[in-house]
């Protein structure tokens, strides 16, 4: 008799530009996958938006061409993950499925004024002491806070109707919500790591923050329930995939933010350990361990994820330490700084200016010139993230001759994306946290010159896995974790291997005069479209 083949687990990635749905073996290798680009709504300067239902659609059209494959080759799937766009709030209602408003993207500074009050009211102590956040439109709390209170009339009514109908959430509850039933019983939750980017979530004690609610007039009822990143949660409806697809039934076993799955993707287990992550943002993530650290100046604390029952449960079956304290403790913080702009900046050279036809001509035009002779360009076009926080910076070139280009354009991008991360390398530095090396991935992490440029500037190597998927083999991981496909951390870690290290040069000088013109730009684009 022949064998079956050995079964996958399917991560299901909302992201920011687009929904992936991934197969992933018990080798965490990518088998198959399908992909739908998101479109990105602008309706007024420093608004953006998505529309929710567009989202739910790309994840069930990439679930059947998925789930179709999967049927034709006979292969049976163990566990489904989801991972997201995090602080990204989406209002629905639970009667009848339907998104109440368009979905405020994380990237959105419609609140900028909102956060800046409230910090010149005194409520930054409260909000570093409980969420490890800063007061910043990028977090979903301020977002909600303008939903109930007349930015969307359509909330405010669904608010004052019968309890339990009005659902504000991350687009993570909003999927797995939809996945496992939607009105007809569907499991309304969200992970530690989606609850710990609203800012009204207590980080130190784990639950929603009776003071950070009152503070946003954010109603306890309208949030999601709070569940592990590892662990069952429902089932996928056969409803939302047909009754011959493989995945009707298949248990919905893990959730956490695209960042937190890309840290778990790339075996960050052990504190200190980090990855950068360039998608439409750049996020790097250091492991800090179990313990909740001080806030940094710069960057925020998270949740990085929590394993639930799972590594208990691993560890009475003896996958622990010596001491018989588990080998890799089941929940983790992690210090994160969190760069708005990068991947975008490459869509804006390519829709925006069309210096490019694709992402892919990028690089070897970059790499025409040697240097960008003195161009800076600054993609602070939602803002600055960390270690600037600046809601009101805005996008810059500056250092123009009559003799720049495309590719001068190009390569000032490609370096910026370096820079930024830096900063926030150098953030960490100082606050005596710096890691020894760096797990990059993510689509741009496919270019060997930001890579270069990324270890030159950082001063430390930069390893890229031979799988740059690593977000999606993060939710698929945890869920198979959940189910039995991987029997331990130590398994998950096994399946991780670098497919290439750059090295920083013994020479810091040049680098250290680029980043200074650097900072010198970002002077300038800050608090440009300041009140």
């Amino acid at each position: 008799m022949p064998r079956s083949p050995a079964p996958v687990v399917i991560a299901v990635d909302a992201g920011t530009t687009g929904v992936r749905v991934v197969a992933v073996d018990a080798s965490a290798e990518v088998v198959d996958a399908a992909y739908r680009e998101l479109t990105q709504h602008f309706p007024r300067p420093g608004w953006v938006e998505h529309d929710a239902a567009e989202i739910w659609a790309a994840v069930r059209s990439c679930l059947a061409e998925v789930g179709g494959r999967l049927a034709e080759a006979g292969r049976r799937c163990a566990a489904v993950g989801v991972t997201n766009q995090r602080e990204t709030v989406v209002a629905f209602s639970r009667r009848s499925g339907a998104p109440l408003c368009p979905a405020i993207v994380w990237q959105d500074r419609r609140t900028a004024d909102t956060c800046r009050a409230l910090a010149e009211g005194g409520h930054l102590p409260l909000v570093r002491e409980r969420t490890g956040l800063v007061l910043d439109p990028y977090f979903s709390a301020s977002k909600m806070h303008w939903l109930l209170e007349g930015g969307s009339p359509e909330v405010a009514a669904s608010a004052g109707g019968p309890s339990g109908d009005l659902a504000l959430s991350t687009v993570d509850s909003w999927v797995v919500w939809n996945l496992t039933g939607g009105p007809a019983g569907g499991a309304y939750v969200t992970d530690v790591t989606n609850a710990s980017r609203t800012m009204l979530f207590d980080i130190v004690v784990r639950r929603w923050s009776d003071e950070l609610c009152a503070l946003f007039g954010v109603p306890q009822d309208v949030l999601a329930e709070v569940v592990p990143s590892c662990g069952r949660v429902g089932v996928v409806s056969p409803d939302v995939v047909g009754s011959g697809s493989p995945l009707g039934g298949v248990p919905v076993a893990g959730i956490a933010g695209d960042q937190h799955a890309a840290l778990f993707g790339q075996a960050c287990f052990e504190p200190g350990m980090a990855k950068a992550t360039y998608g439409t943002g750049t996020f790097v993530l250091l492991n800090v361990g179990p313990s909740c650290p001080a806030p940094v100046d710069g960057l925020v604390t998270t949740v990085a994820w929590d394993l639930g029952d799972t590594t208990a449960a691993l560890v009475r079956e003896g996958v622990g330490g010596g001491d018989g304290a588990p080998r890799h403790p089941p929940f983790s913080y992690a210090l994160e700084g969190s760069v708005f702009t990068s991947g975008a900046a490459i869509q804006w050279l390519r829709d925006g200016l069309g210096l490019i036809g694709a992402a892919a001509e990028l690089e070897p035009l970059a790499r025409s010139v040697v240097s960008t002779e003195g161009v800076v360009v600054v993609p602070a076009f939602a803002g600055l993230g960390s270690p600037h926080f600046d809601p009101y910076a805005r996008g810059a070139i500056v250092g123009l001759s009559r003799g720049t280009g495309r590719a001068h354009l190009a390569r000032a991008v490609v370096e910026a994306l370096a820079f930024e991360v830096r900063d926030v390398l150098d953030a960490m530095a100082a606050a005596g946290t710096s890691p020894a090396r760096v797990r990059a991935d993510g689509g741009a992490s496919v270019m060997d010159l930001l890579l270069e440029l990324q270890a030159t500037q950082s001063g430390v190597p930069v390893a890229r896995p031979r799988s740059v998927e690593s977000t999606a083999i993060g939710a698929a991981t945890l869920a198979g974790l959940a189910e039995g496909v991987w029997g331990s951390l130590d398994d998950v870690a096994g399946c991780w291997s670098a497919e290439r290290v750059f090295e920083p040069p013994p020479d810091r000088g040049p680098a250290d005069a680029a980043h200074r013109a650097w900072l010198a730009a970002v002077e300038r684009a800050r608090g440009w479209a300041a009140p």
